[in-house]
C-alpha cells in the first residue's frame, strides 16, 4: 500500500462503515480519508453535488464514498442517499458513470427534496490505479491544495491554483488540505478543547511540553511532550493550522505566541484573563513580534458564549477557529492592548 492510499485514522473508522440505525457515515465531511481506505482494497464509486438549483442543504462539491458494504459522507438531509446508492452500487458493476437529477426536472418525481431544491449528481467509478485519485491522495497526504476535474469517464488532478482549467461538461472542485488544530496545554479545557477539536473534523495534536509518558484518552487526538519550539515545528504550522495556547504557564504560552503568530497559522487564542493581556503584548512586542503578527491573536479565547466549564469553553473555541475559517468577520475579534 503506498503513502497516498492509507487507511483511515482510527478516529474516522466510524464515518466509513455499513450504517446500522444511526447514520454514522454521515459524519465524512472530508471523503479523501474514505476514499484511501476504499481505494486500498478495490474499487469504489464517487458522488459529487455538481448543481443545485432553489439552495439545497449542501454545497455544490459535496460528496459521498462507495465501497464493497461501505459508504462515507452524505449530500442531503437523508432525500436521495438510499437511491444515489443504488445508482452507485450498479455504477461499481458496469464502471459506466451517471449523471443523477433530483427535484424539478428529475425522472423520479417520488423522491421529494423536503426543502425543494434541484440537485444534480455526478457519480463515477473510481479504480485502484486511477493516476487522479492518486494525486489526489498524494497531495492530500502532503498537505498541498488539489483541483478535481472529472465529467465521470475522464479525470484529471493536480496542484492548486497552477492546474489547468475544466473542459465543457467536466467539474471542477478544489481540495484544501485537511484542517488542522494544536492544543497547548494539559488540563481539563485543553483536554475539551482537543477532543472537542478532532470530533469536529480537525486532525488534532495536544502538546504538553514535559507531560505523562502515556498520551491522553482522547479518541483520535496525536499527543508531544516535547518542548513548544519543537513541537510546533515538526508539526508545522501551515494556513490550514489552528493554534489553542490553553497553558497555565507563562513562558511556555510566550513561546507557543513566539512561535505560532509569525506562521502561516490563520488562527491562534490564548486563553487567559483579560487584565494580564497587555502585559503578554508588551512581552511579545518587546521579543519583536510584529504588530499585524499580533493583530491574528484572539484573547481571551473563543466566542462570548458566557460559559467557563471546560466543554462550554471548547465550544467557543471550536465556534471561533470555525469562523475565522469561514471568513465571518463579525465574530473575527482580536486582542486589544
Amino acid at each position: 500500500m503506498s503513502s497516498a492510499m492509507k487507511p483511515l485514522d482510527p478516529v474516522l473508522d466510524l464515518t466509513f462503515e455499513i450504517a446500522g440505525d444511526w447514520p454514522l457515515y454521515g459524519l465524512c465531511e472530508d471523503i479523501r480519508p474514505a476514499l484511501a481506505t476504499a481505494l486500498a482494497h478495490g474499487p469504489a464509486a464517487l458522488a459529487t453535488i455538481i448543481s443545485l438549483g432553489e439552495g439545497g442543504p449542501r454545497p455544490i462539491g459535496t460528496q459521498m464514498v462507495f465501497s464493497e458494504g461501505s459508504r462515507a459522507g452524505f449530500l442531503s438531509g437523508g432525500c436521495i442517499e438510499a437511491d444515489v446508492e443504488d445508482h452507485a452500487r450498479a455504477c461499481l458493476a458496469d464502471g459506466q458513470p451517471r449523471r443523477l437529477v433530483y427535484g424539478e426536472g428529475s425522472p423520479w418525481p417520488d423522491i421529494r427534496l423536503l426543502c425543494g431544491a434541484r440537485v444534480e449528481i455526478l457519480v463515477e467509478r473510481i479504480d485502484p490505479g486511477d493516476p487522479a485519485a492518486r494525486m489526489l491522495l498524494t497531495l492530500w497526504a502532503e498537505r498541498r491544495p488539489a483541483i478535481w476535474i472529472s465529467d465521470g469517464g475522464r479525470r484529471v488532478c493536480g496542484p492548486s491554483p497552477e492546474f489547468t482549467a475544466p473542459w465543457p461538461e467536466a467539474f471542477a472542485r478544489a481540495f484544501d488540505p485537511a484542517p488542522r488544530l494544536v492544543v497547548l496545554g494539559g488540563d481539563p479545557t485543553a483536554l475539551a478543547v482537543a477532543s472537542l477539536g478532532t470530533q469536529s473534523g480537525f486532525e488534532t495534536t495536544l502538546v504538553r511540553p514535559k507531560g505523562p509518558l502515556n498520551p491522553p484518552p482522547l479518541a483520535g487526538v496525536r499527543y508531544r511532550r516535547d518542548s513548544v519550539p519543537t513541537a510546533l515545528d515538526a508539526i508545522g504550522l501551515d494556513a490550514w493550522t489552528a493554534v489553542a495556547i490553553c497553558g497555565h504557564d507563562l513562558d511556555i504560552d510566550h513561546a507557543a505566541l513566539l512561535a505560532a503568530l509569525p506562521s502561516a497559522a490563520p488562527y491562534v487564542g490564548l486563553l487567559g484573563a483579560r487584565r494580564r493581556l497587555g502585559e503578554r503584548l508588551d512581552r511579545l512586542r518587546a521579543a519583536g513580534v510584529s504588530e499585524r503578527d499580533l493583530a491574528k491573536l484572539r484573547a481571551p479565547i473563543g466566542l462570548d458564549l458566557g460559559g467557563k466549564a471546560p466543554f462550554e469553553v471548547a465550544v467557543a473555541v471550536i465556534g471561533e477557529i470555525m469562523a475565522t475559517r469561514h471568513g465571518q468577520p463579525a465574530l473575527a475579534r482580536r486582542a486589544a492592548g
